[in-house]
C-alpha cells in the first residue's frame, strides 16, 4: 500500500474545455493520467488536490468522475477554485452511488487514516494578503482555517500530512495563519496544487519551519501521482 498525491486534473470529458490550449505540455493529458495511474495497486490511495473537473455541476462532471473512479486504487478528493460542480458531501456521495462511481471519498472537515500511524488532513485553503485582500477574502480564509483545524483535530496523535489546493507558501508570500496551524498540530508535510505554467518558477519546495512542502499540480509532476508514503 502507498499514499500518492496529484492535483489539477482539469478533466473535461463531459464539457468542451480542451487543456491543450494552454500549451503542448497538456496534450493528451487524460491518456497520460490513465497511463501513470495504471502503475498503482488496488490498495493504494491517491489524494486529488482540487480542480478535478470543468463541469459546472455534478451531472456535467459525471464522466470525469467515472474516469477518476475507474483509475486504480482509492481516491480522496478536495475542492479547488475551479470545481464549480462542488456540492455538499451528502449530495455528492449520493450522486456517486447513483451513478456507480466508486472508490472516491471527500476530504472536508474530516481526516482519513493511513496505515496505523498517519492521517490525511486538508481543505482548499486560500490566498490572502492583508494589505491587498478584501473583506470577502478574509471571510473565506477564516472558513478555510476552521475546516483545516477541524481536520487536524480529527487526526488526534497521528502523523499529519496536509493536502491543500492553494499553497500556503508561494514565492515571498506565506499564509501565516495556516503555517501557525501546521506548527500547532505538528504537521509533517504539505502538498498543494493550483500553480501552473510559468508561475511554477516561484513555487517553493523543501523544508520550511519544520514542514516539508511539495507542489503536485499535474503539469508540474508530469501527470504522474507523487508518492508520499510507502
Amino acid at each position: 500500500m502507498a499514499l500518492y498525491a496529484i492535483g489539477d486534473l482539469h478533466l473535461s470529458l463531459g464539457t468542451n474545455k480542451p487543456m491543450d490550449i494552454f500549451g503542448p505540455k497538456w496534450e493528451n493529458h487524460t491518456e497520460r493520467l490513465r497511463a501513470a495511474f495504471s502503475r498503482l495497486e488496488p490498495e493504494d490511495i491517491t489524494v486529488l488536490c482540487g480542480d478535478l473537473s470543468w463541469g459546472m455541476d455534478l451531472e456535467e462532471a459525471k464522466e470525469d468522475f467515472r474516469f477518476i473512479g475507474g483509475l486504480p486504487g482509492k481516491k480522496i478528493i478536495l475542492k479547488g477554485n475551479h470545481d464549480y460542480w462542488w456540492s455538499t458531501v451528502t449530495k455528492t456521495m449520493a450522486f456517486f452511488a447513483k451513478n456507480g462511481i466508486t472508490d472516491i471519498n471527500i476530504l472536508n472537515n474530516n481526516c482519513y487514516f493511513y496505515g496505523g500511524d498517519a492521517a490525511v488532513c486538508g481543505t482548499r485553503g486560500w490566498f490572502y494578503e492583508e494589505e491587498t485582500g478584501s473583506d470577502h477574502d478574509r471571510r473565506i480564509l477564516d472558513r478555510e482555517l476552521l475546516r483545516l483545524e477541524s481536520s487536524l483535530k480529527a487526526a488526534g496523535d497521528k502523523a499529519k500530512y496536509v493536502f491543500l489546493h492553494y499553497p500556503p507558501k508561494y514565492g515571498a508570500y506565506v499564509c501565516a495563519e495556516i503555517l501557525d496551524l501546521f506548527l500547532k498540530y505538528g504537521v509533517r508535510m504539505c502538498c498543494a496544487g493550483h500553480i501552473h505554467g510559468k508561475s511554477l518558477q516561484n513555487v517553493f519546495e523543501g523544508l520550511f519551519r519544520g514542514v516539508e512542502y511539495r507542489m503536485v499540480s499535474a503539469d508540474h509532476i508530469d501527470f504522474t501521482p507523487l508518492k508520499i508514503l510507502a
